[in-house]
């Protein structure tokens, strides 16, 4: 079974959601969850690796898994770093004319691979962004997390959004 991990890029790290991520990883695995899909760039994501890797220490057959959003072919170096932090790591074809979409293409792809999906959504998330307030408030709408949230919601995906 395979576990997708979307959120924003800042989150309110309070121990509630350290305790409940933890906690809602535990039962998955309890469930059959052995592969634990990754993006990048977001505080939710990073969170999620850490509490994945804490867990891992008690369940070494779980695997962690980085989906690229950037860089379709990587040098061995690159990889061989990667590979110290997860146990294996892809860019998806989908993902390959997508350009500045990338990002949604590879959460769409680990919604669409997912048995589970993971969020930390918050409808009223405004991104922080260096233009003008109207700026913000037109991207707020077609925010990265909302889309994939509401596109896992479509495909009738297994969500468990922790911003709750």
């Amino acid at each position: 079974m395979r576990v997708s991990f979307v959120g924003h890029r800042k989150i309110e790290e309070t121990q509630k959601l350290q305790n409940s991520l933890y906690d809602t990883i535990l039962a998955l695995i309890n469930e059959g969850a052995t592969t634990f899909l990754f993006g990048s760039r977001s505080e939710f994501d990073d969170l999620a690796w850490e509490i994945v890797t804490e867990i891992k220490k008690q369940y070494p057959f779980i695997q962690r898994v980085y989906v690229r959003s950037s860089f379709q072919h990587i040098d061995k170096p690159y990889e061989e770093y990667l590979l110290k932090f997860y146990e294996k790591t892809y860019y998806p074809s989908t993902i390959k004319n997508a350009g500045k979409y990338s990002y949604l293409e590879r959460n769409m792809f680990m919604i669409d691979n997912s048995d589970y999906c993971i969020f930390y959504y918050d409808s009223n998330y405004i991104p922080l962004l260096q233009s003008s307030k109207q700026n913000a408030l037109h991207e707020a709408k077609r925010s990265g997390t909302k889309l994939a949230f509401e596109y896992a919601r479509k495909k009738h995906k297994n969500i468990i959004n922790l911003f709750e």
